[in-house]
């Protein structure tokens, strides 16, 4: 009878999940699949036939597409900037709002408020900040320190690029260690107080080893973002001036797109890319959960 029971129970649940089971495994197991096979073609996307021809896609990536590695380093430095300032900000903003007594709706909306924009338009609106209101402060306000081309100028463009994605996606970060702070018991802090813990000495024994786990979360999601980061950048940029704010996303879009329709060749780096962030992610989750079962 308990057997009948549970079988029940497990059918139950099947039919729930089915209808995200099912198109999870239409959208993204299947084209994963074929994925794979394409890399191991010269299709061009149009053409019904693929020809098969072996590890030749990869042979090509790691003898002589200089232009591939040089994407994915500037992708590296972009993720390394992004994952750590998100995180910090997001963190600080988080601690901020919930230090309040009053306001923090309004705080919270204001800061998620972004997220809720696309960011296309949104890099529309900060590329007409970067070209006309930054050179109109500087010329009329003297800001000389604002005068300098911040989509031209590769050292400058990639600031903005970091600029644009923080105000996009820092809102998002920072709710889930919002909800993560107003998960630990006051009571903990009401001992603290009482046995004289500074606010600092109550945030590093109290508040932070209890919300490790939005850590996790949080690094996990920013980290797989940044590396997937497109929008952004090309809505910006373009990747320019040249290829020097060309992300990984970019030169893939355009080895299929505006280059020759290499669709194989394209789906060749996309499999590389996977197997990297892969290993990152994998290495990340493995240390933070060891690292939760530490604190």
């Amino acid at each position: 009878m308990a057997h009948q029971n549970a079988t029940k129970r497990n059918l139950q649940l099947l039919a729930c999940t089915a209808p995200a089971l099912i198109v999870f495994i239409t959208m993204k197991i299947i084209p994963a699949v074929m994925g794979f096979w394409y890399s191991l073609t010269s299709w061009n996307g149009i053409n019904p036939k693929k020809p098969f021809i072996g590890l030749e896609n990869f042979r090509e990536i790691f003898t002589t597409d200089s232009y591939f590695w040089d994407s994915l380093l500037f992708t590296f430095r972009y993720t390394i900037w992004i994952v750590v300032a998100m995180n910090i900000l997001a963190l600080l903003l988080a601690l901020g709002i919930e230090s309040q007594r009053r306001g923090k709706g309004v705080f919270r909306t204001l800061f998620y408020l972004p997220n809720m924009i696309s960011l296309v338009i949104g890099s529309f609106m900060w590329n007409f900040i970067f070209t006309k209101v930054l050179y109109y402060m500087a010329d009329t306000w003297g800001w000389s320190f604002l005068d300098h081309s911040w989509i031209g100028d590769p050292t400058f463009s990639f600031y903005a690029i970091l600029t644009v994605a923080l105000w996009g996606g820092t809102g998002y970060i920072m709710i889930i260690y919002i909800a993560a702070i107003q998960g630990v018991p006051e009571v903990l802090h009401e001992a603290a107080i009482v046995d004289g813990a500074t606010p600092f000495q109550r945030l590093r024994s109290i508040t932070l080893p209890m919300i490790a786990h939005s850590f996790t979360i949080c690094l996990f999601i920013t980290l797989n973002n940044a590396f997937q980061v497109f929008d952004v950048v090309y809505t910006l940029t373009g990747g320019g001036p040249g290829r020097a704010t060309q992300v990984v996303a970019i030169n893939i879009y355009e080895e299929a797109f505006n280059n020759s329709n290499r669709f194989g060749y394209a789906t060749a780096k996309s499999l590389i890319v996977f197997a990297i962030v892969l290993v990152i992610t994998s290495i990340q989750l493995t240390v933070m959960k060891r690292r939760e079962q530490e604190l």
